[in-house]
């Protein structure tokens, strides 16, 4: 539960109401005005048709003074502050950075559970929502093993393939929830236990949605970018020729995923889905180790991994210094060159070379390859 929201966290939400989730008439406004406060005045009905704003979301700006648009603004802040334990914006240094890159980033995240998991590597498992046991226990293996090995699983808190994934990687309490509702409801609702066990177990559940969204058909489509934005590759486990999964792996191909597929018998409806990716270019898999190998980390990182499961660090954990938390959050498991880190973070190189020094000695950063990237913090 969250006690307040800034001024800033407010100036988005209310152009996020007014707007009805569209991103595309959010960043419009967004990129127009300096002060978002500005955007929601009532007399900026005539920029916002300037700017091409949808006439509906022109007529909420024109109704947002009237006593009823005011009233229900006013309940959606009560429940977001009722069910969020945080609320993350893209200026935020916490706000997770693997999504930044993306035209169609959420502005807005409202989560519960441990906000700080959304910057731990994930793989995502996804598949159909009506599995055969054969795809179910391959999905609970799948994500057991993986996050064993040090990998948070995302996924889509859907039944079936999503639901088998998500209780795999319980098991080492390293999974992530990606809704197509708000937050003051879990959907499918037979999924609550399931919901409560993800947050208790260190996890967290996430949505770009406003309390009150329903769990229409348009919007797991929308969740499912989200999922394999967050992901460094996304694994199909079982998946029909019509399963919304592969709409799952139709937004990893265009972010620039890689895809990994789980083979089947050849007369199995429930592996046609995986058999059409396989013939399209994605990788085809049968154990998770080769999910690791072809993404291709770094050796180092899962040596230490591997170090700290049989020798496992003091809990003591590592305080990270208030001024190297921007460049520690826009480090990921992959690394980026020293120009790119440089533009980002708008230092001189001098500062920026000393800052990722620092971040070496705690032993949250490596260079490998001329690449910088995170190393996973001792707990």
């Amino acid at each position: 539960m969250l006690n307040s929201l800034s001024a800033l966290q407010l100036d988005y939400i209310r152009l996020w109401f007014l707007v009805q989730h569209s991103l595309t008439s959010f960043y419009k406004i967004h990129k127009h005005y300096t002060n978002l406060a500005k955007a929601t005045q009532p007399d900026q009905v005539e920029i916002w048709q300037k700017l091409g704003i949808h006439k509906n979301h022109i007529q909420r700006l024109q109704d947002f003074h009237l006593p009823e648009s005011q009233l229900q603004f006013e309940r959606c802040i009560d429940l977001i502050q009722k069910h969020s334990d945080f609320v993350l914006l893209q200026e935020d240094a916490h706000y997770p950075q693997q999504l930044l890159p993306y035209a169609d980033k959420p502005p807005i995240l409202f989560g519960q559970g441990d906000a700080h998991t959304l910057l731990q590597p994930q793989i995502a498992i996804v598949g159909s929502r009506k599995p055969s046991n054969h795809g179910r226990q391959i999905a609970y293996d799948f994500a057991y093993y993986l996050s064993e090995k040090g990998f948070y699983i995302s996924s889509g808190l859907a039944q079936g393939i999503d639901e088998a994934a998500h209780q795999g990687a319980l098991q080492h309490k390293r999974t992530i929830a990606v809704m197509g509702t708000g937050l003051e409801q879990t959907y499918p609702p037979q999924h609550q236990q399931l919901r409560q066990q993800i947050i208790a177990k260190g996890g967290t559940v996430i949505t770009e949605f406003l309390p009150g969204t329903l769990p229409l058909q348009q919007h797991f489509p929308r969740r499912n970018r989200i999922v394999s934005a967050l992901s460094l590759g996304v694994i199909v486990a079982e998946a029909a020729l019509k399963s919304g999964s592969l709409i799952t792996a139709k937004w990893a191909a265009e972010q620039g995923k890689l895809i990994f597929a789980i083979p089947g018998h050849i007369y199995s409806e429930h592996h046609q889905g995986c058999h059409q990716l396989i013939r399209e270019g994605a990788i085809l898999i049968d154990h998770p180790d080769q999910v690791i190998e072809d993404l291709a980390l770094p050796t180092q990182w899962q040596n230490r991994l591997q170090l700290e499961q049989t020798n496992p660090p003091s809990p003591t954990k590592i305080e990270l210094p208030a001024h190297l938390t921007p460049l520690y959050n826009q480090l990921d498991w992959v690394g980026q060159p020293i120009d790119e880190i440089v533009a980002k973070q708008q230092l001189d190189v001098a500062t920026l070379t000393g800052q990722l020094m620092e971040l070496e000695l705690l032993g949250l950063c490596m260079q490998q390859a001329g690449l910088y990237l995170r190393c996973r913090p001792g707990k």
